[in-house]
């Protein structure tokens, strides 16, 4: 038995998808607030594990087939309050892209020394760190 009540929204899941040296960002066809550039990210579905939602939503909005790495850390979002979930991940198969145009209008490939111009609030501490490890700076 959880403490859920099925009022609350359910949790959103990002993929943190490093390749070649940088990590992939999407940027949303309507802003969350400040929000305009973040990770793949969506609602995680009844019974559906954060690291597969991550997954499922990277190939839903960019077309780009990737695994999960393991699960970097959970929070409610500062700006949106819903609950975060991170999960590194890496590519598999095809390339990025605008796959969902609704929600999407651009991607991009982000050297470590750039995110701040696309996150100038900066990044949740686990997925900082992350990226501080697997990204060249």
């Amino acid at each position: 038995m959880t403490t859920e009540t099925t009022t609350e929204k359910p949790g959103i899941s990002a993929a943190i998808i490093v390749s070649e040296g940088r990590v992939l960002m999407v940027r949303r066809r309507v802003s969350e607030g400040e929000l305009m550039w973040q990770f793949p990210a969506g609602q995680i579905e009844d019974g559906e594990a954060a690291e597969d939602a991550a997954v499922r939503e990277t190939v839903e909005e960019t077309g780009l087939v990737v695994t999960s790495i393991k699960l970097l850390g959970e929070r409610v979002h500062p700006k949106t309050g819903r609950l975060m979930s991170y999960t590194a991940c890496e590519p598999v198969q095809g390339e990025a892209r605008v796959a969902d145009e609704e929600e999407l209008d651009a991607v991009a490939w982000v050297a470590h020394s750039e995110i701040r111009e696309y996150v100038p609030y900066g990044l949740f501490g686990p997925v900082q760190e992350y990226l501080d490890e697997v990204l060249p700076h």
